[in-house]
Order: C-alpha cells, then sequence, then structure tokens
C-alpha cells in the first residue's frame, strides 16, 4: 500500500514534471538559431537594399540624363515616389495586424505574393517609353507601384526578427549577419547598375553659351534634335539590362528567404487569437517614449546619408569632375562599409550601442567636410570614400539592431499588447522615407533653380556650390542634430540587461505556468 500509494504520489508531482521539463531544458537550445536559418533570414535583406541604391545612386542622373526630364518634373517624381513609399509603410504595417496566421506564417505570404509584381514593376522604372507625352506619369506609375510591393516585401521582413527568436542575442546575432547582407546587397546593387552602365559612354551636350543659365530648355531641345543618339540608346539598354539582372537576384534571395526561414509565433500570442487592434496598438506605440526618441535621433541621421546618396553621383560627375569614375567610388563606399559591418557589431557588443551611434555617425562629419573643401583629386577622394563607408556601416546596422531593444522594452510596460511588431518597424521607415523624399525634391528642385543643363557635359557655378551644400553641409548639419537627440534615449546597456532578464523571467513563469496546468491536467486524469 504504501509502495503503491508512493508510486501514485510521485506519478504526478516527479514524473509527469520531469518529463514536462524536458521540452523546456531543450528549449533554450531551441531557441538557437543555425548558421545557415541565419544565413537564409539575412539573404531576404538584399532584394530591398539592390533595389533601394540603384534606385537611390542612380534614378535621379538617370531621370535628367537619360529619359532627359525637366529638373522640375524629375523632382516631382522622386518627391511623390518617396512620399507614397513612407505612406504604404503603415498601411501595409495595417493590414499584417489584421492578417491571420496561415500554414505559411503571418508576415510570410506578403513576402512570397509581392515578389514577381514588384520585379516587373522595377523593371518598367527603367524603360524609356517611345511617347512624346506622358513620360512623367510613366515614371511616376510605376515608380509608386513598386514602392508599394517592395513595401510588402520589406515591412513584414523587417517585423520578421522578432519571430525568429525569442532570444535577443540570437536575433542581435542575426541582425548582425541581416546588416552584413543588406551591405552587401548595396555592393551588388553599385556594381551591377554602375559597372553595367559605366560601360557605355553617356553623350553629352558641351554648351558653353548657357552656362549660367537658369533656363534653356528650348534650346536645350534644339540641339538634342541634332545630336546622335546612337550612344543614348546603348545607355538606355544598359540600364534595362542592369534592372533584369537585378531583378532576377530579387527572385532568388526571395526564395532563399521563403525556403530557409520559419516564422515562429510568440508564446504569449499562442494563448489567444484575439483580433489587434491597430489604432489601439498605434496609439500605445506612438505613446512609447524610447521609441519616439529612437526614431528623432535615426530620422536626422538617416536623413543626412539619404542625401548624401542621392546627390553623390552627381557630384562626383559635375563638381568632382570623375564622370567615368563615380560609379567606382560609390563602389568603394559599399566596399568599406561591407566589410566594417563585423568591427561595429564587435563595438556595440564591447562598448554598448548608444556609443556605438556617437562614434559611428560622428566619424564621417570630417570626412563629408574634407570632400567638399579640397580640390578635386582622384586618390584623396577615393580615400575619402573607403573612411565613409566605416560610418556608412554604422548608419546601416545600428537602427535595426536598436529597435527590438525598444520593443522588448514596450512588451515589458505592456505586457499583455501583441502584434504590434509590424507597426514599430512600418512607422521607423514611414519617418524616413517621408522626410527622404522631401529631401530628395527639394534637393532636386534646388538644382533646377542654380540652373542644372540636361545632359551637359559641365554644369555652373551655382549648380556647383549646390552640389557641395548637399553632400557636405547639409548632412553634417543633420547627423549634428541627430545626435543631440539621442542624448535623450533612455536605453543604456544597464537598462537593457534588466529588460532581457526581465522578460526571461516573464517566460519562465509562463513556462512554469503552463507545466503547472499540464500536471494539475494530469492529475486530474
Amino acid at each position: 500500500m504504501a509502495g503503491g500509494g508512493g508510486a501514485e504520489g510521485a506519478r504526478p508531482g516527479g514524473l509527469l514534471p520531469a518529463a514536462c521539463r524536458q521540452p523546456l531544458r531543450l528549449q533554450e537550445n531551441r531557441e538557437r538559431l543555425s548558421v545557415c536559418s541565419k544565413l537564409c533570414y539575412a539573404v531576404g535583406g538584399a532584394p530591398y537594399q539592390i533595389t533601394g541604391c540603384a534606385l537611390g545612386f542612380f534614378l535621379q542622373i538617370y531621370l535628367l540624363d537619360v529619359a532627359q526630364l525637366d529638373p522640375f518634373y524629375a523632382s516631382i517624381i522622386l518627391f511623390v515616389g518617396r512620399a507614397w513609399d513612407a505612406i504604404t509603410d503603415p498601411m501595409v504595417g495595417f493590414f499584417i495586424s489584421k492578417t491571420s496566421w496561415t500554414r505559411f506564417g503571418r508576415l510570410m505570404p506578403w513576402i512570397i505574393f509581392s515578389t514577381p509584381f514588384a520585379v516587373i514593376s522595377y523593371f518598367l522604372i527603367w524603360f524609356v517609353p517611345d511617347i512624346s507625352r506622358g513620360q512623367v506619369m510613366w515614371y511616376l506609375v510605376f515608380y509608386c507601384i513598386f514602392q508599394t510591393l517592395v513595401t510588402c516585401f520589406h515591412v513584414p521582413y523587417s517585423a520578421l526578427t522578432m519571430f525568429i527568436s525569442r532570444e535577443q542575442s540570437e536575433r542581435d546575432s542575426a541582425t548582425a549577419y541581416r546588416m552584413t547582407v543588406e551591405v552587401l546587397g548595396t555592393v551588388l546593387g553599385t556594381a551591377i547598375q554602375g559597372q553595367i552602365v559605366g560601360k557605355v559612354v553617356t553623350p553629352c551636350i558641351e554648351s558653353p553659351i548657357f552656362i549660367g543659365k537658369t533656363n534653356s530648355s528650348v534650346a536645350m531641345e534644339e540641339l538634342n534634335m541634332t545630336h546622335d543618339t546612337g550612344s543614348l540608346t546603348d545607355t538606355r539598354n544598359a540600364y534595362m539590362i542592369a534592372a533584369g539582372v537585378i531583378g532576377g537576384l530579387y527572385i532568388l534571395c526571395a526564395v532563399i528567404l521563403s525556403v530557409g526561414v520559419r516564422e515562429k509565433r510568440e508564446s504569449s500570442e499562442l494563448q489567444s487569437d484575439e483580433p489587434v487592434s491597430f489604432f489601439q496598438g498605434l496609439k500605445l506605440v506612438m505613446n512609447h517614449g524610447a521609441y519616439i526618441k529612437l526614431i528623432a535621433g535615426f530620422l536626422f541621421t538617416s536623413l543626412a546619408f539619404m542625401l548624401l546618396e542621392g546627390n553623390f553621383a552627381l557630384f562626383c560627375t559635375y563638381t568632382l569632375g570623375f564622370r567615368n569614375e563615380f560609379q567606382n567610388i560609390l563602389l568603394a563606399i559599399m566596399l568599406s562599409a561591407t566589410l566594417t559591418i563585423p568591427l561595429w557589431q564587435w563595438f556595440l557588443t564591447r562598448f554598448g550601442k548608444k556609443t556605438a551611434v556617437y562614434v559611428g555617425m560622428s566619424s564621417a562629419i570630417p570626412f563629408l567636410i574634407m570632400v567638399a573643401v579640397l580640390d578635386s583629386n582622384l586618390i584623396i577622394t577615393y580615400i575619402v570614400a573607403v573612411a565613409a563607408g566605416i560610418s556608412v556601416a554604422a548608419a546601416f546596422l545600428l537602427p535595426w539592431s536598436m529597435l527590438p531593444d525598444v520593443i522588448d522594452d514596450f512588451k515589458l510596460q505592456h505586457p499583455n499588447s501583441h502584434g504590434h511588431e509590424a507597426i514599430f518597424f512600418s512607422f521607423y521607415v514611414f519617418f524616413t522615407k517621408f522626410t527622404s523624399g522631401v529631401s530628395l525634391g527639394i534637393s532636386t528642385l534646388s538644382l533646377d533653380f542654380a540652373g542644372y543643363q540636361t545632359r551637359g557635359c559641365s554644369q555652373p557655378s551655382d549648380v556647383n556650390f549646390t552640389l557641395k551644400m548637399l553632400v557636405s553641409a547639409v548632412p553634417v548639419t543633420l547627423i549634428l542634430l541627430g545626435l543631440l537627440l539621442f542624448k535623450l534615449y533612455p536605453i543604456d546597456e544597464e537598462k537593457r540587461r534588466k529588460n532581457k532578464k526581465a522578460l526571461q523571467d516573464l517566460r519562465e513563469e509562463s513556462n512554469s505556468s503552463s507545466e503547472s496546468d499540464n500536471t494539475e491536467l494530469a492529475s486530474i486524469v
């Protein structure tokens, strides 16, 4: 009897808990991501960066010198396209928050189904239609369509960071893999677009009589009519070839991501399938102080690098006079950024993320000043490009490494509110894209006011001065403003460690509660 009673007593109290604890002991190992999983996840970030880099560096000069649009209309396309791109981010975030879980997950279907249509619209951006009127609408429509579709890829991909693992260290590691591949994507975008297009010499028109004039579109049109367009046709074909190659890489990366990454649901979400209130979640997110301070700081620093990206090709071509070298200079920047991503990952784990922000962003300032102040010199320009790439790497890595920390802090303050990850990521991208659209539109419009000459071999002195301001003085000012705002960001390394421990305690408590429920059920049975 005693033995029997002991056995019965041990069954619910000893044997079953041990069996229940066995999966829990293995849970930590299951939360660790394999290198293959991290690589597959990281590859998914390449399409957005490859296409974004090609558009960022080359679309402005393509619209002006290849499609031969007036700078005013080019500024409208760039502004409206970026502004629409910004608007689509919270829209997609809203629809994602309303999406039900499927056998492929909640985020992955968006990535899969948007890919083929995004590739088609991207190719049509780089196609010059044979129509005398309506070119502006052609580029505006397909640019906006592509931005919508790439948002349907990138917003769920960004939110996927929170669903590949519940371990903060694993997410940080996967983010480092992702940032390395994304910067490598910018290298590929720069290399493919730059080297293919750079093989063809874009014809220019030497027209010294127009130097200093601000409105010479009629005269330029008459001059273009008598100019041999054979070389210009070759340039247009080169842009389409580059678009085809980039489109193929886009599809390949999407396939690798969808096959190699498994989306995981949070254990807290498994307990309830109640629909997430988007507007209630948006209100909670926008009232979270750490999030507002983070996006405010990165708003200015990201804007500085986007402004530099949008005008650097024109700056190298006309102000520095390196018409046949600018694609190689851009490649040097991106290669330097790629190689220094691991350095910044080590730095932020060793000295903290806030320190990495100050060091990484401020290190670009002297080189931005140097490239505008010193006389045109190819060797010095390459040195500055390599040094600037180091800061570009920090600008790529740090925002996406710090956003998960903010989300963890939000979860501790709102433990019963779930499913808002897409809102955090989409509205961060919204603010940066919208402001970059405004800045790029204004910068292109300012070139028009300065007297930019479409397909000119040289530009008026006012244009060269404007380009210097756009790649030096304005970005430096924006970086300094961003660094001042980062002083208000509350999550330092000590707070991050406390948040990590608190989240682990909550998960252990949740697992313990689940184990206790299972034990009680077994006892009843």
